[in-house]
């Protein structure tokens, strides 16, 4: 598997393309080519253009949670390509949601949406491509994770607490064990791993990258911590986009962290 960050909050040293707070990454597996998440803007287009990437080869968008800052760029793919990859992601994904009084959703209504391609929900695992799953909707088990909603979600014409239900990320399976790819992990990265662990009944969890949505050196940070410690997962870490500085600082205290920017190229 190979993957290519067309869009993170920083870009890499030494790579010159643009960054804005979002999330984008092209992925290929045996032949197959994906997309998760578009980003904020049409700046993942820009940043592939660059790289030499031809996204209307792709087959498939996936998006890790309707936050707008994971599916803004959705407008800009079909404004430029003619090609109709699905979108797959979890029920809720095009759900209204906003922040006090500021909209956080997808900026593309669903039947905007459904008029240019198919659009498959799944709160179940799903099968990407031949090493990749889609997790769908994360059991929430540890006590220390998710327990402050974010906004507001409209369901039925009413507004109620968002928990983000709708968030989820992509887990590759290699023959030495598995790496997991997330968006933002409102879901809470812990929960994220042991469902990934279960679901392929291997613990040897190789690697991840992607928001941790850790902000703060609190009791979340410290279980988390704990966690990773327990399941011996200390190398191969790239936090990204919704992860601060000084928690990737207190990160680093315990575990290899490596950077993570627009141009950062894995090969897993």
């Amino acid at each position: 598997m190979k993957l290519k960050v067309l869009v993170d909050n920083n870009t890499y040293i030494d790579e010159y393309y643009y960054g804005e707070p979002g999330v984008s990454y092209y992925i290929e597996d045996e032949g197959e080519k994906i997309l998760f998440d578009v980003g904020y803007s049409g700046l993942y287009i820009k940043n592939a253009k660059k790289m030499g990437i031809d996204l209307n080869e792709i087959q498939k968008i996936v998006l890790s949670h309707a936050h707008d800052d994971h599916t803004g760029g959705l407008k800009y793919y079909f404004d430029n390509y003619k090609n109709k990859p699905e979108i797959i992601g979890c029920f809720g994904i095009f759900n209204e949601k906003k922040y006090n009084d500021l909209k956080i959703s997808c900026p593309m209504e669903e039947v905007e949406i459904l008029e240019k391609t198919k659009v498959i929900y799944s709160n179940t695992p799903k099968k990407i491509t031949k090493n990749i799953i889609f997790l769908g909707e994360i059991p929430r088990k540890n006590n220390f994770e998710n327990k402050i909603p974010l906004g507001k979600i409209k369901i039925e014409g009413r507004y109620m607490d968002d928990y983000n239900l709708d968030d989820s990320a992509l887990v590759y399976k290699s023959k030495k064990g598995i790496y997991i790819i997330t968006g933002c992990s409102h879901s809470g990265i812990c929960n994220i791993i042991e469902y990934a662990k279960n679901m392929y009944k291997d613990n040897r969890v190789l690697g991840i990258i992607g928001g941790f949505h850790l902000f703060d050196i609190d009791n979340q940070l410290d279980e988390t911590i704990k966690y990773l410690k327990k399941n011996k997962i200390n190398e191969n870490l790239y936090p990204c986009h919704c992860v601060s500085l000084k928690v990737k600082l207190e990160l680093g205290k315990y575990f290899k962290i490596n950077e993570v920017g627009v141009g950062l190229e894995l090969e897993w």
